[in-house]
């Protein structure tokens, strides 16, 4: 289907905050700068010391600095570890300048991890902290070959990969390269070096004895509308699983952004819907929060987003405490947003969640899922948003001729 045949004249009304919470993203990163090459450094550490045979700690740190997370141990470290992602939100509304300020790619299923070369070794390590792989790899520093040995020990490099099906490392992102950090660079500068730097090391190469898994690049565009056309349609190596949205300007940022968005359709992701326990799309929408001190039920963002509260004698005949994960549907009521801000919800309890769950969910996502249910923000939407390449053109001759 050529571009041009999905524009659409009219654009999405917004129906939440987002916006306002990428403005104030943007200038949250400008002001607090991180110490990121000590980050970085610890993060490679706590990589390959933390062991998945630790014991549990009975109390949790929710709020840490690199120097107090390093004095953790066994749950308390992993749960701090897999706070290092940045995970995107899921795209409520479209965002402003989608064209000149956002990149686009078609996500790889799979098993997100951060991959971590150092001392002659490669680590992989899952969300929740714990290890997907131990292997050699052509990553600087990663197999203990007779270049490692000759070169400098105290190089590494951070990966933000999704494993897939295909026994493929997908590099989404860089976060450190040979010891140089790139946690406070922008975007476009980091997917630069991932396209550049990844080629030199054969790291994309075919498996061999010091490389045990091929890393692959993802085709990313320009948001504009050939670029998201691209993204959506073109056929690439893996099974996509969405697409996946960067702002140009944002730092790689630890915890749930909205300077980073996620959106899919039954087109270009196979799970577009949640399903339950069973694999099946439930009649009504569910959810799942955190049940707090104070009773009430809040999603995992920072700060987090309130759902309503439990009665106190519900939680003390339910034997529920403060931080369960808490399954709820959502009534025929339905979800009230005033001002872009969640103003009411119709929730029905269900029970305790999964105890693999790590955490609620986030606001975007139910957000999402309800949009999907009700009223979805399509293809066409986001294609009636984007210029063309002749719009581009068109604009800047526009603006040459004035005056």
């Amino acid at each position: 289907m050529a571009p041009h045949d999905l524009r659409r004249p009219f654009k999405r009304p917004l129906i939440s905050d987002q916006e306002r919470r990428r403005q104030h993203s943007l200038l949250r990163q400008a002001q607090n700068r991180l110490d990121a090459q000590r980050h970085a450094r610890f993060l490679v550490s706590t990589a390959f010391s933390l062991s998945s045979s630790q014991t549990l700690e009975s109390h949790e740190k929710e709020e840490l600095d690199v120097l107090e997370a390093s004095k953790l141990k066994g749950a308390e470290a992993r749960k701090w570890f897999a706070k290092q992602l940045m995970h995107p939100e899921w795209m409520i509304d479209i965002p402003q300048n989608l064209t000149n300020d956002w990149f686009v790619f078609a996500r790889p299923s799979g098993k997100r991890c951060f991959v971590v070369s150092s001392n002659g070794t490669t680590i992989s390590r899952l969300r929740n902290g714990s290890i997907l792989h131990r292997f050699p790899s052509k990553l600087p520093n990663g197999a203990r070959t007779k270049e490692v040995s000759s070169g400098s020990s105290n190089s590494y490099s951070i990966l933000d990969c999704i494993f897939h099906e295909d026994q493929t490392y997908y590099v989404i992102d860089m976060v450190c390269w040979r010891g140089y950090s790139l946690y406070d660079c922008t975007s476009e500068f980091r997917f630069f070096w991932v396209n550049s730097k990844l080629v030199e090391t054969g790291a994309c190469d075919p498996p061999s004895y010091y490389h045990k898994y091929r890393f692959g690049l993802v085709p990313v565009y320009s948001c504009d509308q050939s670029g998201l056309c691209s993204a959506y349609s073109v056929p690439v190596s893996y099974v996509k699983d969405g697409l996946l949205f960067y702002n140009k300007h944002a730092h790689y940022q630890a915890g749930i952004t909205p300077l980073a968005l996620v959106w899919k359709d039954e087109n270009c992701s196979q799970y577009v819907m949640d399903t339950d326990n069973k694999g099946q799309v439930p009649n009504q929408q569910q959810v799942v929060l955190e049940l707090q001190e104070d009773g009430k039920l809040a999603t995992c963002d920072d700060p987090p987003m309130e759902f309503g509260c439990l009665d106190g004698s519900f939680i003390q005949q339910s034997d529920l405490h403060s931080g369960y994960l808490l399954r709820f549907a959502i009534g025929e009521g339905g979800l009230v947003l005033v001002d872009g801000k969640l103003g009411k919800a119709d929730l029905k309890y269900l029970g305790k969640a999964n105890r693999a769950r790590a955490s609620a969910d986030s606001f975007s996502k139910v957000m999402f899922q309800y949009s999907v249910r009700h009223s979805p923000l399509i293809i066409d939407d986001l294609l009636g948003s984007v210029s063309s390449p002749a719009d581009q053109e068109s604009e800047t001759c526009d603006v040459e001729m004035d005056g």
